[in-house]
């Protein structure tokens, strides 16, 4: 449902693409949402309105959610080497562990999240945190949820973008494959 919204409010055509995700969450040791997986389907990686990244499956891309999860947890593991934590109170996820793993963010350095435990499966929480703020919060939608809500809920807020009167578009981050 929240991803047929997401395709009428853009007025996207699905791209149709096929990701073998069990080498990627063989990677993780921790299965990633189902909506998550059918909105890269659709969409694959790339930018609402021109202001929201969705990371997709691309590691020739910007927007490739393993390269930014590999890189965010190496970073994370050598701040956590000197006491500091990027994410505090969490930490980014390990893989088999507990901790989040950023899907999304904005323009303006908003970030979302989701809180991933590989021993409670299917359940997948949005965190999210506004550009300045250490402060979290926590929503239990799915991620195509909070994603429609952001782009075309004006009381969402702090995180809705639609009073900024965006194009709603979508823009694929890389070219599709010929």
């Amino acid at each position: 449902m929240w991803v047929q919204k997401l395709l009428d409010f853009t007025g996207w055509e699905s791209l149709e693409i096929q990701e073998d995700w069990d080498r990627v969450e063989e990677e993780l040791q921790c299965a990633l949402p189902d909506d998550y997986k059918e909105l890269y389907r659709v969409f694959g990686g790339g930018v609402f309105g021109d202001a929201v990244f969705f990371y997709g499956r691309d590691e020739n891309a910007v927007f490739d959610l393993m390269t930014q999860w590999r890189v965010a947890l190496s970073t994370d593991r050598a701040y956590a080497e000197d006491g500091v934590f990027m994410m505090e109170p969490y930490s980014v996820y390990a893989p088999g562990g507990e901790g989040v793993l950023q899907w999304g963010a904005t323009e303006w350095g908003d970030q979302y999240f989701w809180l991933l435990d590989a021993k409670n499966p299917g359940v997948y929480p949005v965190l999210a945190r506004a550009e300045g703020s250490n402060e979290w919060k926590r929503y239990d939608v799915s991620t195509a949820e909070f994603l429609a809500r952001v782009l075309s809920d004006a009381e969402f807020q702090p995180f809705g973008v639609s009073r900024f009167s965006l194009d709603p578009s979508f823009a694929y981050g890389s070219e599709p494959e010929a």
